[in-house]
């Protein structure tokens, strides 16, 4: 079967415009044929979050088993591949098939992952450069315009210079979206950390020793944050390698983002004290003497 001249066009111009709306999908592609079918190799069909689907790959069951596993693929964000046998399962047989074996390869559409990074210092130009690299879209807010201007982050998506809380009034974090605070001082940091766990973003991560993240953690919970909303936070930020530089210490926290990206699962020791409902005064003295004496990973 040959694809008609538009089958393509319209699912590319589709996938393009999920992303740029911050939306997801998956795209499923015929990718080996055995003998018959009702389509051809290469078809595409893409299913959009919202469950409505543009284009084909043959229609019935196949298609209705290929709807079910690419919603599976858009929450895992994994790829997988299904194989079709028409001719030994009867199921298939529903005159739509002409027998055969077909490979469908599903793969998620993701909207380019957003990058907030708060302050403009140092460690914000090393993280810009490799995050970028990464492939985040990343937007630079500061309130200082001396360093948060193009000549300093010459290919961010966004540089924003202004006071935070105007800032933060004009921003809308999705689900796909990484916020990092790494601002000149404690009170910047604790009122952008008040925005931030509030949003819907994905990851939230900020920089400091643990003394101080436990500070303004206890502050915002006095103003009536629930504990609760500090259990995604990532603070002090970054994967524990010993940083020193402020480019070393964008590895780490790239690396972080990269593993909260593609759903590397694993525990958050640095805010382990966050899922314990409340701590004890006995705790709060241990942790408070003991890490003077440890080199905070962020500053």
């Amino acid at each position: 079967m040959v694809p008609p001249n538009n089958h393509f066009v319209d699912i590319y111009e589709q996938i393009v415009a999920r992303r740029q709306q911050g939306r997801r999908g998956a795209i499923a592609t015929i990718v080996n044929v055995r003998v018959s079918i009702p389509s051809f190799e290469t078809a595409k069909m893409l299913i959009r979050d919202d469950g409505s689907i543009v284009g084909t790959i043959g229609g019935g069951c196949v298609e209705a088993e290929v709807w079910q596993a690419a919603r599976e693929v858009m929450e895992s964000e994994r790829s997988r591949t299904l194989t079709f046998n028409l001719n030994q399962n009867p199921k298939y047989d529903t005159g739509l098939v002409c027998g055969g074996t077909l490979d469908i390869f599903i793969e998620p559409i993701l909207p380019a992952a957003r990058l907030y990074i708060f302050g403009a210092g140092h460690v914000a130009q090393s993280l810009y450069k490799i995050a970028h690299l990464a492939g985040f879209d990343v937007s630079v807010i500061d309130d200082r315009e001396s360093y948060a201007n193009r000549e300093r982050f010459p290919e961010a998506k966004d540089v924003i210079a202004e006071d935070f809380d105007q800032a933060m009034a004009r921003l809308t974090p999705n689900e796909t979206s990484y916020i990092i605070i790494v601002t000149r001082g404690h009170r910047d940091d604790m009122r952008v950390l008040r925005w931030a766990v509030q949003t819907r973003s994905r990851y939230v991560g900020m920089i400091g020793s643990k003394r101080k993240t436990i500070t303004i953690f206890r502050e915002l919970v006095k103003e009536g944050i629930p504990e609760q909303s500090f259990e995604r936070v990532h603070a002090p930020v970054g994967l524990d390698i010993g940083a020193i530089t402020p480019d070393e210490i964008a590895v780490s926290i790239t690396a972080e983002l990269i593993a909260a990206r593609r759903g590397v699962e694993r525990p958050l020791p640095h805010m382990s004290w966050f899922h314990s409902r409340q701590l004890n005064a006995d705790e709060s003295t241990k942790i408070e003497t003991t890490e003077d004496a440890e080199k905070p990973p962020g500053k």
